[in-house]
């Protein structure tokens, strides 16, 4: 199953990424004004490019998609964790969300956000975590099938496993 291009430019767009060479290890990613580590990747995952995306990866089976982005430095400190979500959706019609709440990522509260949503008439999933600190914003998204679910706990590994101390 192949993302409609209105979801590929949504995931280019989430985040201004890194300009400079950026590097993932496969537990930690390193760029210009990040470093980070994540949890484990699935091995139903392969490493794919989408223009701003920090990392993005896609489960074929599941016909899944995570992204993860970051940025600092862009006013994140003043806007609470419910804008941040709802800013990533301003383009999607028929948004639902199932559920949202805080938790501790990393020593800090956290947003998960679970929506069913729109984009060009395509009807997805989302899972999304949304974090701010040390004056940066960082964005989980898991992306599936309206119904699906398949492969959601090992993006929850991977986002639980995230810590900005490398």
């Amino acid at each position: 199953m192949r993302l409609p291009l209105s979801l590929l430019g949504l995931l280019a767009g989430l985040a201004l990424g890194s300009c400079g060479k950026a590097a993932f290890d496969g537990s930690v990613y390193r760029g210009d004004d990040l470093e980070f580590r994540v949890g484990p990747v699935s091995p139903a995952w392969r490493a794919v490019e989408v223009e701003g995306a920090l990392l993005a990866f896609r489960d074929d089976t599941r016909a899944a998609t995570v992204a993860v982005n970051g940025r600092c430095g862009l006013d994140g400190d003043d806007v609470p964790l419910e804008a941040l979500t709802h800013h990533l959706f301003l383009h999607f019609t028929d948004r639902e969300i199932v559920s949202q709440q805080p938790l501790d990522l990393d020593g800090r509260e956290a947003l998960r956000t679970e929506l069913v949503a729109e984009l060009d008439g395509v009807p997805r999933r989302f899972v999304v975590y949304v974090l701010k600190k040390d004056g940066c914003v960082y964005d989980f998204m898991w992306i599936g099938g309206r119904e699906g679910r398949a492969g959601l706990s090992d993006f929850e590994r991977f986002v639980r496993g995230f810590s900005t101390e490398v």
